[in-house]
């Protein structure tokens, strides 16, 4: 196997499918040729700007094509890479390249500039790309306790804590030929894509490339916009979150996607009533898939969407699914336990403090922040959600992260997060905060001071003035 199996996907595509269309975005259509010399051209410029193998390396894009190639040519340099979401804020950027201590990143001019200072500037045919280095210094590769690593991914433990987990080139080839398994992808497919790319990238992005699929950008969540993308370019899987899904079936027009064959919602639960009224204005069933970074895309629900929409599915074939109790032991089916699973392309380690797969598992599962439930038949149904985390619009938002903004204005002395069910965004985001003596707070303005500096989705949309929140005993917050 070569050393950079990842960057040979996009190689390996070009060979294959030199003219076919890769990506459908803004600019217009790129082929998979195209988008390889693009990659190509961006990678020697970067190794030439000294981005090195066995750095971190952050890439923050648009979606569309320089995304692709952006993450693509990062590690082709040999470096790991780190997607970063392009709406983020400042005092976000700077927290994410504090907790990665990454070595450099590069970016297209489509957010927040990075780094204070840009050390270069790079010209493509597609746009501009900035180069800048941070003041890491360590001497000793990054991750270096994985062989080979691929990406790095900031998300949720099982506890609701962020964690940087490393995926090695292997584990991504690996995730990706067990999804495929569900997906049944190919070169006559055209995924309608309007997730963030830095969300999904490591198993969706690469997989499609890897099998021939196309990736067909709509710019927006518009219900118009996103049926007029997919019946330009003939979109064969619609791929989105279930507020995307709620806004296609609540569509009053009557155009229809005659080229569809899939609708899969990910990121989070999605109601039967949403889907009901999806297959009632499209005819197609909309089918769950459960994805997560540390080990893909383990499960999807094909086989009974149409009875059982609000499901997950099955186990696809490789993996292994079971309800854990406290104890790690695997409880009988029908009854309600921590969801763990095990199967190719799991993660390989978490970043700080450095960690191993091996010492995370139990009994050789990766248990999720997730409760589940398993039918006689393998069905499996997600009873309920870490309370912790909470799902906006199909993006994980951490309450840790949002109190530590808010207890950052002048005159809160502590505050708490947590959300309230929202018909269309999946939930909302509300505070209470705890006034020091003598403070005279203003919710307005506390609600317009994490507007910004936080993004739209982490931001609170309500906020309520307390005398106490409660503690446990040890005194932590009760949430």
């Amino acid at each position: 196997m070569s050393f950079l199996p990842v960057y040979d996907v996009l190689k390996t595509a070009a060979g294959q499918w030199p003219g076919k269309p890769a990506v459908h975005d803004e600019q217009g259509s790129i082929t998979f040729q195209e988008l390889w010399v693009a990659t190509e051209q961006l990678r020697e410029q970067l190794l030439a700007q000294g981005i090195q193998p066995g750095m971190g390396v952050g890439m923050m894009a648009h979606n569309g094509r320089n995304f692709i190639i952006g993450l693509f040519a990062v590690v082709g340099c040999g470096a790991t890479g780190m997607p970063i979401y392009h709406q983020l804020k400042k005092t976000e950027i700077d927290d994410i390249l504090q907790e990665a201590q990454l070595h450099a990143v590069i970016d297209d001019k489509s957010g927040i500039q990075p780094l204070e200072t840009m050390q270069a500037e790079i010209g493509t045919a597609y746009g501009a790309f900035r180069v800048g280095f941070t003041i890491n210094d360590n001497p000793l590769p990054y991750a270096a306790h994985v062989k080979e690593p691929a990406f790095v991914r900031f998300t949720s433990g099982t506890t609701g804590k962020s964690k940087g987990v490393i995926i090695s080139h292997q584990s991504v080839i690996e995730r990706i030929e067990g999804a495929n398994h569900g997906l049944q992808l190919g070169p006559g497919d055209t995924v309608v894509w309007m997730l963030p790319m830095a969300y999904h990238f490591v198993v969706s992005i690469v997989l499609y490339i890897r099998y021939g699929a196309a990736i067909a950008v709509a710019k927006d969540f518009l219900a118009r916009n996103i049926i007029a993308v997919t019946n330009q370019h003939n979109g064969t899987l619609l791929y989105a979150s279930p507020m995307q899904i709620r806004l296609l079936a609540n569509d009053t027009g009557n155009e229809q996607m005659p080229t569809l064959k899939k609708a899969i919602s990910t990121s989070a639960a999605i109601s039967l009533d949403v889907c009901n009224t999806f297959k009632k204005r499209f005819g197609i069933d909309v089918s769950q898939a459960y994805g997560i970074i540390e080990i893909g895309l383990p499960m999807m629900n094909f086989v009974k969407s149409a009875e059982h929409p609000d499901a997950v599915g099955y186990a696809l074939p490789g993996y292994e699914v079971a309800m854990l109790d406290e104890k790690g032991n695997v409880l009988p089916k029908g009854e309600t336990g921590q969801l763990g699973i095990r199967g190719p392309g799991m993660f390989d380690a978490y970043l700080l403090p450095p960690q191993l797969r091996n010492d995370v598992l139990v009994n050789g599962y990766f248990l999720t922040a997730d409760y589940a439930s398993m039918a006689p038949d393998g069905l499996i149904k997600i009873e309920g959600r870490a309370k912790s985390v909470i799902n906006i619009s199909g993006i994980k938002v951490f309450p840790e992260e949002v109190e530590a903004v808010i207890e950052t204005y002048p005159g809160i002395a502590q505050a708490r997060i947590s959300s309230t069910p929202h018909p269309l965004m999946g939930q909302l985001i509300e505070a209470e905060v705890v006034a020091e003596p003598g403070a005279d707070l203003e919710i307005e303005a506390i609600l317009t001071y994490c507007k910004k500096r936080l993004s739209t989705f982490k931001a609170p949309q309500r906020l309520k003035i307390v005398e106490s929140l409660p503690m446990t005993a040890t005194g932590k917050l009760k949430r």
